[in-house]
């Protein structure tokens, strides 16, 4: 894929149980999420409403686990050389949780954490066409990509240096401080902010648009997941919800405004 470096392309819930995942983010963002697994390996494709991937959901299994594995939510951020991103990662101050592979047919990647111990995958895809997993504006897509870390200005200078993100923009927060919008290769991907002493650990968090944001929210709790904040209206006119699914997983969800 030829998606420019240091773009977004792809979401990957990490979970104990995908079927119990696939009633759960069925309900509350409209997915559709394959039932039975990829020959080969327990991996299931996400689906959105135009029928585009936006995703995919792995089993943990015990291998994962005893490598200290939870579930989560992972993104791949798309380079122009896995090896060469990883080198100039390490030398920034990442550290390697998987070194670089190859899948025939998919793509090389690798799993890195940052400065702060925050993971994430690099990779560089097989597939011709680009990849649309992030998307703006997208139904059943990334909106939105938000970093919530203890060391504001060392990320800001980790990310900017392994993957060329700039900064153009940013918005006061009072004592949380500014919250810094992320521009990669020309568009506005998300932002970066402090973590407030109150909220959950630093984390990159991942905001699915859902055509009904208040909607989702009563199926966030009627599906055994809760709702932490919002519904809220953001900057721009759009209404998100901040979600934990009934594993504990931190996630958000975004919608249009009334």
């Amino acid at each position: 894929m030829a998606n420019p470096h240091g773009t977004p392309i792809w979401y990957e819930l990490i979970t104990a149980d995908p079927e119990a995942a696939q009633r759960f983010y069925e309900s509350a963002i409209g997915w559709t999420i394959d039932a039975r697994p990829m020959a080969g390996m327990d991996y299931r494709l996400i689906v959105a409403e135009n029928g585009e991937n936006a995703g995919g959901v792995m089993r943990l299994d015990d291998r994962m686990k005893a490598g200290g594995a939870g579930p989560a939510w992972l993104f791949y951020i798309g380079v122009d050389d896995v090896d060469a991103t990883v080198e100039k990662a390490g030398t920034a101050g990442a550290g390697v949780i998987m070194p670089p592979w190859t899948i025939d047919g998919i793509g090389r990647m690798a799993l890195l954490h940052d400065p702060q111990g925050i993971p994430f995958y690099v990779m560089r895809g097989d597939s011709a066409e680009d990849s649309t997993a992030f998307d703006r504006t997208g139904l059943g897509k990334c909106n939105w990509n938000e970093l919530t870390t203890d060391d504001q200005r060392g990320a800001l200078d980790f990310y900017g240096e392994v993957f060329g993100w700039t900064y153009p923009d940013k918005m006061p927060m009072g004592e949380t401080g500014d919250y810094i919008f992320i521009d990669a290769a020309g568009q506005t991907i998300g932002a970066i902010m402090q973590r407030p002493a109150d909220a959950p650990p630093a984390n990159w968090r991942f905001y699915f648009r859902s055509p009904d944001v208040e909607g989702a929210a009563e199926k966030v709790k009627a599906g055994g997941g809760a709702v932490h904040i919002g519904p809220v209206e953001v900057p721009g006119g759009d209404r998100i919800i901040v979600i934990s699914d009934p594993e504990g997983v931190n996630v958000g969800i975004v919608g249009p405004g009334k």
